[in-house]
């Protein structure tokens, strides 16, 4: 997803869909961590958002978070209309 067209991205609102996903998850293993603490984790200052969600995802998923299987397959499958591949 990070080198396609970000406009698109949201456009779309796959890019706000993943981005709940990962927020979310931050908030749930952070106890007392607010929404502004998960950005900043995600460093959204970076001019790569897409990238950072990414890196989101990788880092909790190695803490062990499972992220809602409705949620990821209605992003997977926005994805895939849109020509990405999981």
């Amino acid at each position: 997803m990070a080198t396609q067209d970000f406009d698109r991205l949201l456009a779309t609102g796959l890019l706000r869909d993943v981005e709940e996903m990962v927020v979310d998850s931050y908030m749930a293993v952070h106890e007392g961590a607010t929404r502004p603490d998960a950005y900043h984790w995600l460093r959204y200052e970076d001019p790569d958002p897409v990238a950072r969600l990414e890196d989101g995802v990788r880092e909790l998923v190695a803490r062990g978070v499972r992220f809602d299987a409705k949620a990821v397959d209605k992003a997977c499958e926005e994805a895939s209309k849109l020509g990405y591949s999981n």
